[in-house]
């Protein structure tokens, strides 16, 4: 299989034979923040154009048209419009909070990105608990939206934020009992291994009915941690402004804003990997020529495309379905989805232990 591992081994020696070993580590990390970044800018523009086009194309309307060919620099035009607004700070709030909460919200979003496999042997941290890592770092995200909506000093904004503290605690609940089901086939916490365990089929289809549960389950849940329709209580337009980020103008909003679609873009990468092999081309148990076919097409192009699909799905119920009462929204999880979660993760674990998967 292609991978980008050609490319990252090259820089490597190429760097072990030009410096000592400790400015190596520290210029390999450097490399690694900067990619990280420059993904995070390219995803804010992308996925803002798709969903504008998503929306237009399910709406039966044209959307971006104006800007660039086909409207595709519109987002370029947005970032340079958020780049020249002022930030204003309100009075009352409380400034040091105030402007450090959308910082927390992409500090948390960029250490998401650690343990991601986006190819073949290439990940930033193929750490042995990768998967926990992932479910514990996401959520200290609440935090940010606590901290802005508190600091504020704003009636709506407060609101917003005690919607998402009670929202995204409420789905992690959801959302890890669906992890576990695939963490119990496996036997592994490991990004990597799990990948491994799909290379004679996605586990999605080697997992039977409970696998299929566990990956709507999981959607469903990751849609109501980001905060997006129609579970996107917490800025509820109509009735709370813009919910915990009213006050936020020019940057600080843009952030709030990018943390958003990379946030959908995490999840959407972890949904792939669990569930429909990450980077692990479609494999069909001892079809070796089949097999080898998919073999050619490259590993990161196998990853995007399972992580945009899902992208695509997130978006098409923000266009499709009408928002939530908060009241129905937490009836959804508690009486529902829990309930379901657990009975189905049972299932899956007597499936895994009577070795009855695929």
């Amino acid at each position: 299989m292609w991978s980008f591992s050609q490319i990252a081994g090259t820089i490597h020696e190429w760097l072990s034979t030009t410096f000592n070993p400790t400015i190596t580590l520290i210029a390999e990390m450097v490399i690694a923040g900067v990619a990280v970044i420059g993904l995070f800018a390219v995803l804010g523009l992308v996925l803002v154009i798709m969903e504008r086009r998503v929306a237009a194309w399910i709406q039966i309307r044209l959307g971006p048209n104006r800007v660039g060919p086909q409207g595709l620099l519109q987002s370029m035009a947005d970032t340079v419009k958020l780049l020249v607004k002022e930030g204003l700070t309100p009075n009352g709030a409380d400034k040091f909070l105030f402007n450090l909460a959308p910082y927390i919200a992409m500090v948390v979003a960029m250490l998401l990105m650690a343990p991601i496999a986006f190819a073949k042997d290439f990940q930033l941290w193929d750490l042995n608990i990768g998967v926990l890592y992932i479910s514990a770092v996401s959520s200290i995200s609440v935090i940010s939206i606590l901290m802005a909506g508190w600091s504020s000093n704003n009636k709506y904004s407060l609101m917003g934020a005690m919607r998402s503290g009670a929202q995204i605690v409420s789905y992690e609940l959801s959302a890890g009992l669906a992890i576990l089901s695939i963490i119990v086939l496996t036997g592994s916490l490991q990004i990597s291994e799990i990948v491994k365990s799909q290379a004679d089929g996605w586990w999605i289809f080697k997992g039977h009915i409970p696998a299929i549960i566990s990956f709507v389950i999981f959607m469903i849940a990751g849609t109501a941690e980001t905060n997006r329709a129609p579970f996107d209580l917490a800025e509820a337009e109509s009735e709370l402004t813009a919910g915990f980020h009213t006050e936020y103008s020019g940057m600080k909003f843009a952030l709030f804003f990018l943390s958003e679609y990379v946030n959908v873009f995490i999840v959407c990468a972890i949904g792939a990997t669990l569930f429909l092999g990450g980077w692990m081309p479609f494999h069909i148990g001892t079809w070796e020529g089949f097999n080898h076919i998919m073999d050619y097409i490259p590993s990161s192009i196998w990853f995007f495309g399972k992580t945009f699909f899902l992208i695509f799905l997130i978006m098409w119920f923000r266009w499709t379905f009408p928002r939530m009462r908060i009241d129905q929204l937490l009836n959804l999880e508690w009486k529902y989805l829990l309930p379901i979660s657990m009975v189905n993760l049972l299932l899956m674990t007597a499936i895994a232990i009577l070795g009855w998967y695929f």
